[in-house]
């Protein structure tokens, strides 16, 4: 092959790898334009009874099986990367069957959790409360309970239970010595009372929710959730 003949091979070959570059360019250009970083949301200005119907909002979709599966794409991913602004707090009990981001259709980002068997405060989760609504500003805290609750079930037995389980039992059972003699289900009623009752010390253990609540900046209600329906009914 002569010297002009092989520039020419050459010149052929650069334009080629250069058209297929600009191909795979256009073929990643939207993807790699999703990759980007969103702009961080301030500060969410959502009022608490906003956050609340923002919520139950989210709970019938799941009922309904009409779920919508919100901030869960690649680019919330990026955004959340910046910083945090759930609009609802939830302290929930551990089981598994009651994930919050699952029953209100909620993404990342949008809740901040906090899960504890038998779903009652202590130092730890008033820390993580007060956190959330003076760090995060989070106007909304719900305390859910949940039908059929195996750390209620525990304190209203009334056995012996192994290991540290006997600290979880010990801190519900103000909620069953104040159901019995109730009509109705039991084991129910001392889901509720668990709740009513930890919703009501919330202010009172903690004067810094306590001032948030008065200012209006902080809602607090106590829920139960249905196993059965997926229903969330606000109780207290």
């Amino acid at each position: 092959m002569t010297e002009s003949g092989r520039r020419d091979m050459i010149s052929r070959r650069n334009l080629m790898l250069k058209a297929g570059a600009g191909i795979l360019t256009a073929s990643f250009a939207p993807a790699l334009l999703q990759a980007q970083p969103a702009k961080a949301e301030a500060i969410s200005d959502i009022t608490p009874d906003g956050a609340l119907k923002k919520l139950m909002e989210g709970n019938q979709r799941y009922i309904e099986q009409k779920r919508t599966f919100p901030d869960q794409a690649r680019s919330r991913i990026v955004e959340v990367a910046e910083g945090q602004h759930p609009f609802a707090t939830i302290l929930a009990c551990s089981d598994s069957r009651v994930a919050p981001e699952i029953i209100f259709d909620q993404g990342l980002g949008d809740l901040f959790d906090i899960r504890v068997a038998g779903n009652f405060l202590d130092d730890v989760v008033l820390g993580n409360m007060e956190y959330a609504a003076v760090e995060l500003g989070v106007p909304l805290l719900v305390i859910l309970g949940h039908e059929r609750c195996g750390a209620v079930k525990a304190a209203l037995d009334g056995k012996a239970v192994p290991g540290h389980i006997s600290t979880l039992v010990a801190a519900i059972k103000p909620a069953v010595d104040t159901t019995k003699g109730v009509q109705g289900d039991a084991w129910d009623n001392a889901v509720r009372a668990n709740v009513k009752i930890n919703v009501n010390k919330l202010q009172s253990s903690s004067p810094i929710l306590a001032e948030a609540v008065k200012a209006g900046k902080l809602k607090v209600v106590g829920g139960r959730y249905d196993l059965d329906s997926g229903k969330v009914e606000i109780i207290a």
